[in-house]
């Protein structure tokens, strides 16, 4: 086929491609082109050949090619062929551009094209190649290098999507049939432009009858009227996309709209009861909260929102109600003090209303109710009452121990009106200035008032009642201390002035000010004056400012510390109250010198020195030691007095035995050594004879043998000395009041538990007044014979055998 206007060629397509598209592809064919002139060979050989322009051999045109092709063998495109191309092989095609050796390929002998790949129109919906004929054996171009585009064939193999899905939307409750839900949009990659592959239409699969969608456009819209939230509140909607105009093989897409209705104000509120029953304390504060009712809305969020109030009732007064913050509930409050004993119950008549109005709506009403509320008051047994919640006194700090302050007031606000008590809470009133009469409450000073110490007193009374002390009132009393004038003025900060040895007379020497604690209504007034004494001074006069200031003047000059040191100038001070305040201070005034500009430079007549034969140094060292000394002399006492001390005072009544242990017994002549007999016989020798002791045990204490006085130590044989020095013992330890309460014991082999003697312990002994008997000791054999003999119970004609 020719295409007019252009050149010729020639475009050979399979037999299968002219079938299916006869109308749509434009067939280009390379017809022979006569090229003028001479071969190149035969030109290049005579070089006298003229230059002749040479006639364009080909024209390429656009390729078509349908997309998403599945057969095995690669897709034939189209052949390319020059009228140069003989048949026998000399050119060489060869192809360049987008997709060119990966997408496409060329038969560089014969030119025909194919396409190797799968080709998608919605990825890439044209190629630009560029194609060239060449001499195979010199590689030169026999043609310009010409452009040709390859255009994707559209066919529908992409179904309608909705990107954006699932969606969510929402429509007032009671829409109109027709009332715009939300518009879909699905798209399809499809050409648009090449039938009707992406012409979409929509229907609803699910969701009907209440919803429908529009066509063409996509827009779901309520088809339903009086669709009411609170019956039914979501739908589910399903939405459906067809290409091809909706047509049978068309492919389809899908999505889900979910679709709830808003709330709007369409039912009116009302409450679960027509009449609440409450109760409160009567001792609950102001503020608390009695109960909550609840008009109930079918309706959600800003349309169930209610506003309480109280319209009616003998309670409107008495209490209050609010609305809580979630706007549903109203609570009920106190709204003053109730009293059981005068009032035990209320009734409120209450309207709740919606604050809200749709005016569509408004048919539907009325948006509010009504209903009663009992609240009944319950009695409490309450503290004690006073007759003020506080009290304020002033008192002058010059009244007398005992006036009465204030007599305070409290009573039993129940029935029962029970007697009050009253007290002072001592922590408010530590230093105990203040006493209450307990029946009265006559409050009363019993200590001295100082404004100048403590000028205010803030007292807690108790009030208590008699019969339940569980049950207290306070009530805070403050006292105001009035101020009196009875403090002198004095001088301020310093009492000491100097004088300039070059002053001369009239000088300023001081400014002097006063001070006085008292605080008078029409403030402080100071009046100064020299002494009696001093109002003939020669050296100073006082002149009074009259501001609270006086200054001190010296009368003459010459000045010496030579003459005189230091003068002494009492100052008169009195203030302007009643009763008049007077004092009398004294100015201590030095004598200097001073350098030309007043300044102070030494006020001593002459330097202290120290005797050169004791230095500084020497005297710290003779003071240390002095301080060593005392030292010494005070730690000796102290140890002294500790020496002193007895073991065992009286007062510690530590009753207990002193067991003296000895590991063995009848040990031979070890034990002669461990205790020696011969302590006993001659008492008065015992503490000369120390250095024979047994070494391989020492007493647990020492023997007191050498501290008995000899004079209680009868004179006789050997066993009067034994029984001399026993009754001895005995009687130092009854006439020596720090002596140890108890016995000194030597362990005889058995004693105790398992031994026929069991205990020889004498801490039960003191419980009986009688004398003991001791003839039960000759029942106990041989071993306690020696204690039987010592307390005469053995027979005097039996030798002793010790």
């Amino acid at each position: 086929k020719t295409c007019s206007g252009r050149s010729e060629s020639r475009f050979h397509l399979p037999a299968a491609a002219s079938t299916l598209l006869p109308v749509a592809l434009c067939i280009l064919t390379l017809l022979p082109h006569t090229l003028l002139g001479k071969p190149a060979e035969e030109d290049n050989a005579g070089s006298s050949a003229l230059l002749q322009r040479v006639k364009r051999g080909w024209v390429w045109n656009q390729f078509f090619v349908l997309e998403e092709y599945t057969g095995l063998e690669p897709l034939y495109i189209g052949k390319l062929h020059s009228d140069m191309d003989k048949g026998d092989g000399s050119i060489k095609y060869i192809l360049t551009g987008e997709g060119a050796g990966t997408t496409f390929t060329i038969d560089d002998s014969t030119g025909d094209i194919h396409a190797i790949q799968r080709l998608d129109r919605e990825v890439k919906a044209q190629y630009v190649l560029r194609a060239q004929a060449r001499n195979r054996l010199t590689d030169r171009p026999l043609e310009p290098e010409s452009e040709f585009i390859v255009k994707i064939q559209d066919i529908n193999d992409n179904e309608p999507k909705f990107l954006d899905g699932p969606y969510q939307a929402s429509v007032p409750e009671m829409s109109k049939i027709g009332t715009s839900v939300i518009q879909l949009t699905a798209s399809d990659a499809d050409d648009p432009t090449y039938g009707n592959s992406a012409r979409v239409v929509y229907s609803i699969l699910e969701g009907q009858p209440y919803f429908s969608v529009d066509a063409k456009t996509g827009v779901v819209r309520v088809s339903l009227a009086d669709m009411d939230r609170e019956t039914r509140e979501n739908y589910t909607v399903v939405i459906q996309a067809k290409d091809m105009g909706g047509q049978l093989g068309g492919l389809a897409g899908t999505t889900t709209v979910n679709i709830t209705l808003s709330d709007v104000n369409d039912n009116p509120p009302m409450f679960d009861q027509r009449l609440y029953q409450m109760s409160v304390p009567e001792s609950v504060p102001v503020g608390s909260v009695v109960g909550r009712i609840w008009a109930k809305d079918r309706d959600t969020g800003v349309n169930a929102e209610m506003k309480y109030s109280i319209i009616d009732g003998d309670g409107r007064d008495t209490f209050d109600i609010i609305t809580d913050p979630t706007n549903l509930f109203g609570i009920i409050t106190v709204k003053r003090p109730l009293n059981f004993e005068s009032k035990p119950s209320y009734t409120l008549k209450v309207e709740g209303a919606n604050t809200h109005l749709d005016p569509a709506f408004r048919h539907r009403g009325p948006f509010k109710d009504v209903t009663i509320v009992h609240v009944s008051v319950e009695d409490v047994d309450e503290p004690p009452q006073f007759d003020l919640p506080s009290y304020y006194i002033e008192l002058p700090e010059d009244a007398e121990i005992g006036t009465v302050v204030k007599t305070v007031s409290a009573r039993d606000p129940d029935a029962a009106n029970n007697t009050v008590r009253y007290s002072i809470e001592r922590s408010s009133d530590p230093e105990k200035y203040f006493y209450i009469e307990i029946t009265s409450g006559s409050l009363m000073t019993v200590r001295s008032l100082d404004r100048e110490q403590i000028g205010w007193h803030n007292i807690t009374v108790l009030a208590m009642e008699m019969n339940n002390p569980t049950q207290i009132a306070s009530v805070s009393v403050a006292v105001k201390v009035l101020d009196v004038n009875d403090n002198p003025p004095s001088l301020t900060h310093y009492l000491e002035a100097y004088v300039c040895e070059n002053a001369k007379a009239g000088q300023l020497i001081q400014t002097v000010t006063a001070v006085d604690p008292d605080e008078p209504m029409g403030g402080q007034h100071f009046y100064y004056s020299l002494a009696p004494e001093a109002a003939n001074n020669p050296n100073f006069t006082l002149r009074d400012n009259q501001d609270n200031t006086a200054w001190i003047l010296t009368r003459r000059g010459g000045w010496s510390q030579q003459d005189q040191t230091v003068f002494y100038l009492p100052i008169f001070i009195s203030d302007g109250e009643q009763p008049v305040q007077t004092s009398t201070s004294t100015l201590t005034i030095r004598v200097c010198s001073c350098n030309q500009e007043g300044n102070v430079m030494s006020c001593n007549a002459e330097a202290y020195s120290l005797p050169a034969s004791l230095s500084r140094g020497a005297l710290i060292a003779i003071l240390a030691c002095i301080f060593v000394l005392l030292v010494m002399i005070l730690l000796m006492l102290s140890l002294r007095t500790h020496r002193k001390k007895p073991y065992l005072c009286d007062e510690e009544e530590n009753v207990h035995e002193n067991i003296v242990r000895y590991d063995d017994e009848g040990g031979g002549e070890e034990d002669t050594e461990a205790f020696d007999i011969a302590a006993m016989w001659n008492p008065r020798e015992a503490h000369h004879h120390l250095g024979k002791m047994r070494q391989d045990m020492l007493p647990e204490i020492e023997s007191l043998s050498r501290y008995v006085p000899q004079v209680c130590v009868m004179g006789g044989g050997g066993d009067s000395n034994v029984h001399g020095y026993v009754l001895a013992k005995l009687l130092e330890a009854d006439m020596d009041p720090c002596a140890p309460p108890y016995d000194s014991l030597q362990t005889y082999a058995y004693e105790g538990e398992g031994s026929i003697a069991e205990s020889l312990s004498s801490l039960q002994s003191g419980t009986s007044n009688t004398d003991h008997e001791y003839d039960y000791l000759n029942d106990w054999g041989p071993r306690f014979k020696k204690l039987a003999e010592m307390y005469g119970v053995l027979e005097t004609n039996i030798p002793p055998t010790w």
